[in-house]
């Protein structure tokens, strides 16, 4: 009809044009949060890669800290200069092309370049990955002959640790090895690839401080990363040098001593815990390490039948054999169960809970004293059951065992010190009372390290007090001193007994000076049952026992603390006691009187 309107449905139409306005509007947001994203949130990052297209940051590594001897004179760690060729991803587009191009330069094989580079591949591309280290100046010729056209290849300096008296010392001073990316992204998020740190020894417990501080130049570069000039300049900062309470005569002597053989040497100030010996033998030389390892390199060391990585005198674990009667009587004396006079009669061998135990010899009747001076097992095994399980393993974790000494090297092992809760937790049994006779002779599962029994030594020497053992001096206070609550009767019985051992014709005869009055006890460990040890072979090394020498000197005022521990060497008196004669003569020249030693 005339006059009506028509009015056309523009729904669908609306509906199209609010899905536009919507999409146009998601858009604008997403583009909006980029944009945002870019400028606020990633920064940093952005600000960095625009400015590496102008500029190159070249890290200067800082010289580590020295190491030396307790004089201060002799260095046992230093740097000298290196150089090293690094691959710029970045600066190529060619990858593969650059990768034989510096396997051609440097003399290696492309693949042992793509392993380095495929290490690295989550870093960014402008970081230098090292490619070759230990360059020769003819290499380093090479690439910087060609640094116009091969822009991805840079020379670095760096200072190289070196270890001028090669295997001296080793486990205690330690080895650099190259970070993994694993540990560079988390206990190292502030180092960077290709950096060197400390894994061992000293070298790890100080490596924060001998770090020290790199410093920076920014160069600014053209399109194809060669050099301009430079903005700003940062010289690198030493890391701090430090000073080890080593005595480098006594630990070259050790370690001479323990050549072709197979233990330890514990040689400490038991007035102030100052290490001046740890020697492990077989050894390394740390130097070895400084150059990048394969990883074939690395396995066939570390997987050595000699174990020269392992640190035996604070990893290697032990029964402490007879030492132990040293911590068997101060225990006894303690727990009132006996007196220094108190004897018990020796025939060679005795019955105790139905089983037969053997001794050595046969002693006849005697008193702790002699008893420590003969070594007599049977003595021993009485005072095992008069004190009992308990009171053993108390006191020989109040003298130090069975927990870590403290001394200030990584890798310390803590030991064993066996208890019926030990026993019932570990081996699902109950504890009976003729394990406890072994242990009373330091046998059964009783386990030590030669610098535990250092520093149970350092107690007897004591009369009582304890030291906390170190390396690092630096102008320290002396080493904090515990007191064990033992009394000083106790101890002058058991120092008695162990002075009869060396100067009276006793099992530590082996280790007598005149005129250094040395006080000492022997052990001989069995490394397994002799009903094994025949069927395997009558004449194998397994059938010898372990042999100990632990002892100190002089008598009235000790200056000086010796733990000789030989793997294999048989009886502690023909073995270990000899060696540790040796020691004590060459400190007695140097350094007796001087309390404690001075210099070197």
């Amino acid at each position: 009809m005339y006059g009506d309107k028509i009015y056309e449905d523009l729904s669908l139409l609306q509906k199209r044009a609010w899905l536009v306005w919507t999409i146009v509007a998601v858009a604008f947001v997403a583009l909006v949060f980029a944009y945002w994203k870019i400028q606020v949130l990633d920064n940093v990052s952005y600000r960095a890669r625009a400015e590496a297209n102008r500029t190159r940051t070249v890290s200067l590594p800082a010289p580590r800290g020295i190491l030396t001897d307790r004089s201060g004179k002799l260095v046992l760690a230093d740097n000298r200069a290196s150089f090293k060729a690094s691959l710029i991803r970045e600066n190529t587009k060619d990858l593969e092309g650059s990768i034989q191009e510096a396997a051609r330069l440097l003399s290696l094989e492309p693949e042992v370049i793509r392993e380095r580079i495929g290490r690295y591949a989550s870093e960014p591309a402008f970081r230098p990955i090292v490619v070759k280290d230990e360059l020769t100046l003819e290499e380093v010729a090479k690439i910087e002959a060609r640094k116009a056209e091969r822009p991805e290849l840079v020379i670095e300096t760096e200072p190289k640790r070196t270890y001028p008296f090669g295997e001296f010392a080793a486990h205690t001073l330690g080895y650099l090895q190259e970070l993994t990316p694993e540990e560079l992204a988390s206990a190292y998020k502030m180092r960077r690839p290709g950096d060197m740190a400390g894994k061992t020894g000293i070298e790890a417990a100080y490596d924060s401080v001998l770090m020290g501080k790199e410093g920076q130049v920014v160069e600014v570069v053209d399109s194809r990363g060669r050099k301009q000039s430079e903005l700003v300049s940062a010289e690198p900062e030493a890391g701090t040098k430090l000073r080890l309470s080593l005595d480098f005569d006594l630990q070259s002597k050790a370690q001479e001593l323990l050549r072709g053989k197979e233990g330890a040497i514990v040689i400490l100030s038991p007035k102030t815990g100052e290490i001046l010996t740890l020697a492990s033998f077989p050894t390394f030389d740390p130097n070895k390490f400084i150059n990048r390892f394969t990883p074939e390199e690395w396995m066939g060391l570390a997987g050595s039948p000699d174990r020269p990585l392992l640190n035996r005198a604070v990893q290697g674990l032990y029964s402490p054999g007879s030492t132990f009667k040293m911590v068997m009587a101060s225990a006894a004396l303690e727990a009132g169960v006996i007196g220094p006079g108190t004897q018990f009669f020796c025939g060679g061998e005795t019955e105790i809970y139905g089983n037969v135990f053997h001794c050595t010899g046969a002693h006849g009747s005697l008193a702790l004293a002699d008893a420590i001076r003969f070594s007599c097992n049977i003595y021993f095994y009485n005072l095992g059951r008069l004190l009992g399980i308990d009171a053993i393993a108390a006191n020989a974790m109040r003298m130090g065992l069975g927990r870590k000494t403290g001394v200030d090297i990584p890798g310390e092992k803590e030991g064993l010190v066996p208890t019926p809760e030990w026993k019932k937790k570990t081996r699902k049994a109950a504890w009976y009372s003729g394990e406890t006779i072994s242990v009373a002779i330091g046998q059964g599962p009783l386990q030590v390290t030669p610098l535990q029994m250092a520093v149970v030594t350092a107690v007897v020497a004591n009369r009582g007090r304890m030291i906390r053992p170190r390396l690092a001096m630096n102008g320290e206070a002396e080493a904090p001193v515990a007191v064990l609550g033992l009394t000083r009767t106790a101890m002058e019985a058991v120092v008695e007994g162990m002075w009869r051992s060396v100067n009276a014709q006793g099992t530590g005869r082996g280790a007598q000076i005149e005129g250094f009055d040395i006080c000492g006890k022997t052990g001989s460990t069995q490394t397994i049952s002799t009903e094994t040890a025949e069927r395997i072979s009558p004449t194998s090394r397994q059938r010898k026992t372990h042999s100990w020498f632990t002892g100190f000197a002089p008598r009235g005022d000790p200056e000086v603390v010796i733990t000789v521990l030989i793997e294999f060497g048989g009886h502690g008196g023909a073995t270990a006691a000899p060696v540790a004669r040796e020691l004590f003569d060459l400190y007695k020249a140097k350094h007796a009187g001087s309390n404690p030693p001075q210099g070197n």
